[in-house]
């Protein structure tokens, strides 16, 4: 795992780089803003320590080009602010830039690797539950797009697996079969309702138990619910 330090007071960074790499983590440090941004895109990091006050760009301003850049990785990557300053202006600024975490000098090293542990814990966390859609007895894993019912991986369509994506993602609201042919087949589709229908069963079908949660809403349209009353 591979962690940026940006800092240019040199023994704060080769402390820290020290600290870090003896807790197993891969550094790359750097004196300037300027030079981490120039490698970070290629580097991929998981985590990024800004020092607020360096020469040329500030950590804040380094910040606020990473969370208002194209690249997903790059908006979300986790940072904590390293700096002297303790006001509460200071901190509010640096949050508000779209800092995780901010620690004042001097701080401990003990307490940094203790940051540094949570943050990547929570946000290891959030790209696990992010990655998951449950209910029930359901899950789905969207990046491998393996649907499990009762634990038992159940094998869908590519409209069956859209179809319960979209009505999971909606849990308990009513969707009309008109919206549930716009957004699964596309705003071109000229096919019947009926399809709807069709993919519905087969989709209950396959769930076997768990296809209770799906519930026809007479008149209106489908919704899923927890509830299989």
């Amino acid at each position: 795992m591979l962690i940026y330090v940006i800092e240019d007071d040199e023994s704060i960074r080769d402390l820290i780089k020290i600290a870090l790499e003896g807790n197993g983590y891969d550094v790359c440090a750097f004196e300037t803003a300027e030079e981490s941004l120039a490698k970070i895109e290629k580097d991929k990091p998981s985590l990024a320590l800004f020092d607020i006050m360096l020469p040329g760009i500030s950590g804040t301003e380094a910040l606020k080009l990473l969370r208002n850049n194209k690249n997903k990785a790059l908006k979300r990557l986790p940072v904590i602010m390293l700096t002297a300053k303790d006001s509460e202006r200071d901190k509010i600024n640096g949050l508000d830039a779209g800092a995780d975490d901010y620690i004042t000098k001097p701080f401990s090293i003990l307490e940094l690797m203790a940051r540094v542990r949570s943050l990547i814990r929570r946000t290891e966390e959030t790209k696990r539950a992010e990655n998951e859609i449950k209910l029930g007895t359901i899950t789905i894993k969207a990046d491998s797009r393996q649907v499990f019912a009762e634990g038992e991986l159940i094998t869908l369509t590519f409209k069956e697996y859209g179809l319960l994506v979209y009505l999971m993602k909606n849990e308990n609201r009513v969707i009309s079969r008109d919206e549930l042919l716009r957004e699964i087949w596309g705003y071109d589709y000229t096919g019947e309702t009926r399809t709807i229908d069709i993919h519905i069963r087969t989709t209950r079908q396959k769930l076997k138990a768990a296809g209770g949660y799906i519930k026809t809403i007479r008149g209106m349209g489908y919704k899923i619910s927890e509830d299989m009353l």
